[in-house]
């Protein structure tokens, strides 16, 4: 057993010194620091080459009393000089609040944050979407995989449950535009011109668009919310154990869901959005129902239809894929799955946003107007 820690006092040509023995250890200082407490007066040096061992109570003993008596410390070992440098440099004072930032600083940080946040989400997409792209090759390659009865429960889930409150919507904002298009077209005389408003901007943007905000506050939300409690709930995990793929189970059908149920979601809102539109013009403007769908039939071209119907299967893929993606990053509480539910909503509706800023450019570009 070591010896315990222990010290003598004595005096040479260089001044008054300290020299430790035994184990500088937790075990062994015993009631070490209050003799040393009892020094008083000034210290020239600290011996330690006597120390048989010593640990980090140990070295911030002596660096403690090395300091209080402007001592120099000698006769360390190698292992005990790191561990006094160590304990050297973890020694200092700890503020309980620390200093505030200035606004300006306080405010780039965030906006740091958030960008590295986006980018790493962004990062985190792109591989998503390749593992599932690698998934659905597998798939194909063995058709057996594929889970038919989870699709087909998708698309009732997220297409004929919709029907509803996408119809209501729909129509409410068909009203909406032509009341407000026809306020501001009567100043000129040409509130017949609310057709060619109703029509052009439900078929090309509003139709598909409001579908998309829609289907991602209600079925991306539940995306997130499901597989994050999966992966709470350690389902996902138990799916790896048994050979399962979750990307195939679980990823697949509502990605591919989601992108066959869009277009028709988007095709059915615009014809709700046109009925509304139809009806208040016909009960405020007296435009009858003939007149409306046959200017409607001369105004907008069959392109306008198309541009809805191309942007609407990417949109479904980007609401599936966010979604799913968020909700396979939950991990550690059930906070977590509200907090990814929440994010899958936003970023898809942002990134639904951006993607049609992308694609108005590239059908003016290509002369769909």
């Amino acid at each position: 057993m070591d010896a315990p820690a222990d010290f003598v006092e004595e005096s040479d040509a260089g001044g008054r010194v300290v020299r430790f023995s035994g184990a500088l250890t937790l075990a062994r200082v015993r009631d070490l620091p209050d003799r040393l407490s009892s020094i008083a007066g000034s210290v020239d040096t600290v011996d330690l080459s006597g120390a048989d061992r010593i640990d980090t109570i140990g070295a911030w003993i002596v660096r403690r009393f090395a300091r209080e008596h402007d001592a120099k410390i000698e006769g360390a070992s190698e292992d005990a000089q790191r561990l006094l440098a160590e304990v050297d440099r973890a020694d200092q004072p700890v503020k309980v609040r620390p200093e505030a930032l200035p606004s300006f600083y306080r405010v780039l940080e965030e906006i740091g944050a958030a960008v590295a946040q986006a980018g790493r989400t962004l990062l985190g997409l792109l591989g998503f979407f390749g593992g599932m792209i690698v998934s659905a090759f597998a798939v194909m390659t063995h058709p057996r995989r594929f889970r038919w009865n989870a699709v087909i429960q998708r698309f009732e889930v997220v297409g004929v449950s919709a029907l509803g409150i996408i119809g209501l919507m729909s129509f409410l904002i068909g009203i909406v535009i032509a009341q407000q298009g026809a306020v501001q077209l009567q100043q000129f005389g040409a509130e017949f011109l609310t057709i060619n408003l109703i029509g052009r901007i439900t078929l090309r943007e509003l139709g598909v668009l409001m579908t998309a905000i829609m289907v991602a506050g209600r079925s991306g939300s539940a995306f997130a919310a499901q597989i994050g409690t999966m992966k709470l709930t350690e389902e996902v995990d138990a799916m790896r154990t048994i050979g399962v793929s979750p990307m195939e189970a679980l990823v697949l059908p509502r990605v591919l869901a989601a992108v066959v149920m869009m277009p028709l979601l988007g095709f059915y809102s615009s014809v709700i959005t046109i009925v509304g539109g139809g009806i208040f013009c016909w009960i405020s403007l007296d435009i009858p129902p003939v007149t409306f769908v046959t200017r409607l039939r001369e105004v907008v071209p069959i392109t306008d239809l198309w541009v809805g119907m191309v942007k609407a299967p990417v949109f479904g893929a980007i609401i599936a894929l966010t979604g799913c993606f968020q909700g396979m990053q939950v991990e550690g509480d059930a906070e977590q799955v509200g907090l990814r539910t929440t994010a899958a909503v936003v970023q898809a509706i942002f990134l639904v946003i951006v993607i049609d800023a992308f694609f108005a450019v590239f059908f003016e570009r290509i002369g769909w107007i």
